[in-house]
């Protein structure tokens, strides 16, 4: 039997609507859920299922020299 190449091809989704962030700039909703991502990770721990929506979000909303950036502010405290 051949495989259709939809089935293989990984499903595209980007962030959800926030009514918190109803403007066309979606800044503060990157930083919020850059944040949020690692302030759930704090108290839950990181293997902690639900903070990786957070983490979705903020991947497909934030340009990634942000997130690269913010990431090492983080590693230097």
């Amino acid at each position: 039997m051949s495989v259709s190449i939809m089935d293989s091809e990984p499903k595209l989704e980007t962030a959800p609507f926030d009514p918190r962030f109803p403007n066309q700039n979606q800044t503060r909703y990157c930083y919020q859920s850059f944040v949020d991502y690692h302030r759930c990770q704090k108290i839950k721990g990181e293997d902690y299922e639900p903070c990786e929506y957070f983490k979705k979000v903020f991947s497909s909303v934030c340009p990634g020299d942000w997130v690269e950036k913010w990431g090492e502010q983080l590693e230097n405290g």
